[in-house]
């Protein structure tokens, strides 16, 4: 083994993660979200196990042509060889090598219980398992982290077993092995005590890491505890996601071991990498791909984070915002909820205008009615970290008065009919009169429920004047319920992403129902995609 003084900051999101129940990350999804990882700045980025699991097979196929990551390297997991077998002959062995991930994280059992019970096999073979598949993995030019599943639990039933199996890992070549917490039962002055001793027989260069689960509650504390008695690889999820209970939250670990310890773990080179100032805007971004709604109080990047009422706390916070704060928020990207929207400012406007290719400096007067405006329409339930494309339309409008008048709408409707009884499939149908090219148009459109024959309806009256819309197609739908505690009266927000076959766009919709929500968003797609190609209204 090269001994590294690298620091490890180890995504597992992509993997790890999305085995938190609801979640069902699509290929594009996982392909959207590794850039935001990129750009935050961590060192590695686990993208699934290929082989076990065709969508990851076909991740790691398509990241090798579609991903310019700058900052992290692409991890692919798996699993050591069958028992009484050959490492190269095992089909999930060669499959990461296949998958031409340069870094492998090789799951390995560490407790002699799950060895014998679990795998049906002896505690000689296990380890003699480990050490034939890094060696092999090594041999083949790939980076190896040994995720040692069930460390914790079975270092305090057999330390010696275990002890030899971190050992073995090790001597065959791996790069680093990752003390994993699997049940997530452990509190941080086990883990600190336990990691002492490993530090003590691995010695001084090995490099070591923590994986953590949070069912004690204590997944972030342990990871730091971990950090202090000497690992120098971590990992964790955005958001904390996880089966169970989750993961450690690798947003909550980076921001406390920057901001509390002092320690530069993320890569934030100007260009390519915001390091901790993104991490409210990134950790929001992944939460409107994965369409599970942030936690509110999150550490750091929650809503809550920095929420407070009005009274003498919000007077002195006024005064000064260090007497009712632990950092200050903006070194998160975060904000006061004092204000109207904790996620739009005049530099963040301009920054985003000018990625948009809009250039905003020195226009104080038009930044400040953009930012009103974004902070008033988050309010309403509006957002545009996902929404990139109802954000430029935004921009146009502030700009040059409007946006293009492809098309003005008279009136839509839609309706959905079931005829026969319960399990009879329900058709659905939507009228849509508008006004483009000089001419009334008035079409039908028929889809497998509401939205889609909208959507269908809208095209139909388009094409007829912008044939360039043929290409279009709606490739995501995701919708939130906002205020749930209104229950059927609570406001909708949709999200939904159009490509053309060559760039997709993502707009945004909100309103008191479905229908509404998804009309705003689709006439923002149809408006974006006509202006993108720089076609100008008939």
């Amino acid at each position: 083994m090269t001994p590294s003084t690298e620091f490890h900051v180890y995504d597992t999101t992509l993997r790890d993660g999305a085995q938190q129940e609801g979640m069902n990350l699509s290929v594009a999804d996982k392909l959207a979200i590794a850039p935001l990882l990129d750009e935050l700045g961590v060192g590695f980025i686990e993208g699934g196990w290929p082989g076990a699991v065709p969508k990851d097979t076909e991740f790691f196929k398509r990241a090798a042509k579609e991903l310019d990551l700058r900052n992290a390297e692409l991890a692919a997991f798996g699993s050591t060889r069958k028992a009484g077998t050959r490492a190269a002959d095992d089909p999930q062995v060669r499959a990461l090598l296949d998958s031409e991930a340069p870094v492998v994280a090789l799951v390995a059992k560490h407790d002699l219980r799950h060895a014998e019970r679990a795998l049906r096999t002896t505690g000689v073979e296990n380890i003699a398992m480990i050490a034939d598949t890094v060696q092999l993995l090594v041999r083949e030019g790939r980076r190896v982290v040994v995720d040692a599943e069930h460390f914790f639990d079975g270092y305090r039933f057999d330390a010696a077993y275990t002890r030899e199996a971190v050992l073995a890992g090790f001597e065959a070549g791996a790069e680093v092995v990752a003390l994993c917490d699997t049940n997530g039962g452990m509190v941080p002055t086990w883990v600190a005590d336990i990691v002492h001793e490993v530090r003590g027989f691995v010695g001084p260069d090995a490099i070591l890491g923590m994986h953590a689960h949070n069912d004690s509650g204590c997944a972030v504390a342990n990871t730091l505890a971990a950090v202090e008695a000497g690992c120098s690889h971590i990992q964790g999820t955005v958001n904390g996601y996880g089966e169970r209970t989750g993961n450690a939250d690798l947003l909550a670990v980076v921001a406390n071991l920057e901001l509390k310890y002092g320690r530069s773990v993320l890569a934030t080179d100007d260009e390519h990498s915001g390091g901790l100032t993104e991490l409210t805007r990134i950790a929001h971004a992944i939460s409107d791909i994965t369409n599970i709604s942030p936690f509110a109080r999150s550490p750091y990047v929650g809503a809550s984070a920095f929420a407070h009422k009005a009274g003498l706390h919000a007077s002195a916070i006024r005064v000064d915002p260090d007497l009712y704060q632990h950092i200050d928020p903006a070194e998160v990207g975060n904000d006061m909820r004092m204000l109207v929207s904790d996620m739009a400012g005049r530099a963040s406007i301009e920054l985003k205008g000018r990625e948009l290719g809009f250039d905003l400096s020195g226009r104080a007067d038009l930044l400040g009615r953009v930012t009103d405006r974004v902070k008033d329409a988050e309010a309403h339930g509006y957002t545009y970290e996902a929404a990139d494309a109802s954000f430029e339309l935004l921009l146009v409008e502030e700009i040059e008065g409007s946006r293009p008048k492809y098309f003005t709408v008279e009136s839509w409707r839609a309706i959905v009919e079931r005829s026969g009884g319960r399990g009879t499939p329900a058709t659905a149908e939507a009228t849509v009169k508008l006004h483009a090219g000089g001419e009334r148009h008035v079409t039908t459109g028929e889809g497998n429920g509401p939205v889609n024959a909208l959507d269908h309806a809208l095209r139909l009256g388009l094409l007829r004047v912008y044939p360039e819309l043929e290409d279009f197609e709606l490739i995501d739908f995701k919708v939130r319920i906002l205020d749930s505690m209104h229950g059927t009266d609570a406001v909708t927000r949709v999200l939904i992403e159009t490509s053309d076959g060559n760039t997709s766009w993502s707009t945004v919709g909100v309103g008191p129902n479905l229908l509404e929500a998804s009309w705003e968003a689709l006439t923002d797609s149809a408006i974006w995609g006509l202006r993108h190609r720089r076609i100008a209204p008939r």
